[in-house]
């Protein structure tokens, strides 16, 4: 059994491949830069997805990281006999597109996940929802500069889910055939309000954070201004708004399939705090 991780120092890739590596798999671990990248001993480091399928049993896909060469890899995996595909999705992947801020990034959820479910090939689809480290991107700065957090809609929640436990599930989905056939809603353990996000950063930073609902036009020019961009900063805000009077979903399909908890948000700030302290 070989299998080939596809964004392998991503924030999913790099787990995945160290866990696959830790249980003994063989992996091909393709990144544009694989002799700046250090992975576990045995690791094969490939700069070419389409050069790492021959003789490979089973490929994570991540749209992303394939960029224009998903659809040509998901049909090179085919001619070459692999006889699984796993996809990285979102639990959002059928809301229409301008609800999809990660669209703006460069995933193609949906697409992806149909192309392997056309593909003729034994298929899994990972459909995580919004991850742990988004809350970096978008917050740090502020807590760093203040105890003030501004954004769209105070009440709206999401489920955040930490990256090593999607990676979990996924070196599941590659090496047994348990999953086969799915789609698979990922969640945190627990569905929080961006208020109650922020009282837990605070809680672990040991400092009274507090969220504050800002205009939208604010919103906006603080995406614009840490790099996430206009088009980002709209389909966020039009995504959270559907949650407001919609908790968001809590699965338990971590600890179903791992045979552990997910990790709460709180464990991850806990073991991440330096990237939001002062």
């Amino acid at each position: 059994m070989t299998i080939v991780v596809t964004g392998a120092t991503g924030n999913v890739g790099r787990p995945l491949v160290t866990q696959l590596a830790a249980a003994g798999v063989p992996v091909r671990a393709v990144t544009r830069t694989p002799s700046a990248s250090q992975f576990p001993d045995g690791v094969q480091a490939a700069d070419s997805v389409l050069d790492a399928l021959p003789g490979a049993s089973a490929v994570f896909l991540n749209s992303r990281a394939l960029g224009p060469q998903l659809s040509d890899v998901v049909e090179s995996a085919r001619r070459h006999r692999v006889r699984k595909l796993v996809a990285l999705s979102a639990i959002n992947a059928d809301d229409d597109f301008s609800r999809q801020p990660s669209r703006v990034r460069g995933d193609r959820n949906k697409e992806v996940e149909q192309l392997c479910v056309d593909s003729g090939l034994e298929w899994v689809s990972l459909r995580p929802t919004v991850f742990a480290t988004n809350f970096v991107g978008m917050w740090s700065a502020q807590i760093r500069a203040g105890d003030v957090v501004g954004g769209p809609y105070a009440a709206a929640s999401s489920a955040p889910i930490v990256e090593a436990d999607i990676a979990a599930v996924a070196a599941h989905a590659l090496s047994t055939d348990e999953l086969v056939g799915q789609k698979i809603p990922l969640t945190g353990p627990q569905a929080l309000t961006n208020t109650e996000l922020v009282d837990v950063i605070g809680t672990v930073l040991g400092r009274p954070l507090r969220y504050v609902e800002a205009p939208p036009d604010v919103v906006r020019q603080r995406f614009i201004a840490i790099g996430l961009g206009g088009d980002f900063a709209d389909a966020y805000t039009a995504m959270l708004a559907d949650s407001v009077d919609n908790p968001a979903l809590v699965t338990g399909e971590v600890e179903k399939i791992t045979g552990r908890p997910a990790t709460t948000f709180a464990q991850w700030v806990s073991a991440h705090r330096q990237l939001f302290a002062k």
